[in-house]
């Protein structure tokens, strides 16, 4: 990629309450996926980087946890990733579905970003589960410091075209920040760890999903194949049999999930080895959080 005066480079946030489709936009917008995705709420635990390189632009976008109000240690360290993630970015996106706004957690996210003064967009996401609705009184709920309003579904792509013309418009002129053909910042055990949990989210139900952590032990780039060999964290012992499942078939599926899935994003065979450890109330202890990735 070549420096010159039109060349634009720049950082956008994107921000709302769990379960928004924050992930699935990041990931449509880039065309790989980075950031899982779930029907549950609170899947994202950090915030992830994404660049979007083309010809003319390169922006780095960062997918934020899902805003909430702290009730653990986690989660006050969740707080914190939200609340540095929009300094010092030229860009912010709030995103809801258009379904339920405003609820309180949308009010709580307007009201924490509305003093700021990076430019705000306002995405209305999941059209595609409506058969119609009314704008008007839609950004009637949005505050003065909302620039632009945008009706999309990040699952379809719908009216994404408009929304990405506009992220471009507010970019900077700058030269690249990341060489062109970087698609993140973070390492990919990093990715590892996120698709080993995507597969517990997609498995399991209720609290299991959030009682569980993964933490990659070994990273081997061999000749031939990739070797992982992941810990998965849980908070009980009576958790424990339901992760294994009979003979070992939840890891198994847990496994070949995460196999396939690696093995697709970096283009290279993926054996992936899992190991349950009991950790009791892991997300209360900093130790832990730490270890984990929260600072």
């Amino acid at each position: 990629m070549k420096d010159n005066s039109d060349f634009k480079s720049g950082f956008v946030t994107i921000i709302g309450r769990p379960n928004t489709g924050k992930s699935t936009l990041m990931n449509r917008i880039l065309g790989e996926k980075l950031s899982i995705t779930s029907p549950k709420p609170q899947t994202t635990r950090y915030a992830i980087k994404g660049i979007w390189n083309t010809f003319e632009q390169q922006i780095i976008f960062i997918d934020t946890p899902g805003f909430l109000k702290p009730r653990y240690e986690m989660q006050e360290r969740m707080s914190r990733t939200i609340n540095e993630s929009f300094k010092d970015v030229d860009l912010i996106i709030f995103m809801t579905q258009i379904q339920s706004f405003p609820t309180d957690y949308d009010l709580q996210v307007l009201d924490l970003i509305k003093n700021v003064r990076t430019p705000i967009l306002a995405v209305f996401n999941k059209i595609d589960l409506v058969d119609e609705f009314d704008t008007a009184a839609l950004e009637a709920q949005l505050p003065p410091a909302v620039e632009k309003n945008f009706f999309i579904s990040a699952k379809t792509g719908e009216q994404l075209p408009e929304l990405k013309e506009s992220i471009k418009h507010y970019m900077p002129y700058h030269e690249p920040y990341y060489d062109e053909d970087q698609l993140s910042d973070l390492p990919m055990r990093f990715f590892a760890k996120e698709v080993i949990r995507e597969a517990i989210f997609h498995y399991f139900e209720e609290e299991i999903p959030y009682a569980t952590a993964v933490l990659i032990e070994r990273f081997h780039e061999g000749e031939h194949k990739i070797v992982i060999d992941a810990v998965i964290w849980i908070e009980k012992n009576s958790q424990k049999p339901i992760i294994i499942g009979k003979g070992g078939s939840n890891l198994k599926r847990i496994r070949e999930y995460s196999e396939a899935q690696l093995s697709d994003f970096m283009q290279f065979p993926v054996d992936v080895h899992l190991f349950v450890k009991l950790n009791e109330n892991w997300r209360k202890k900093p130790t832990a959080l730490k270890e984990l990735g929260f600072e």
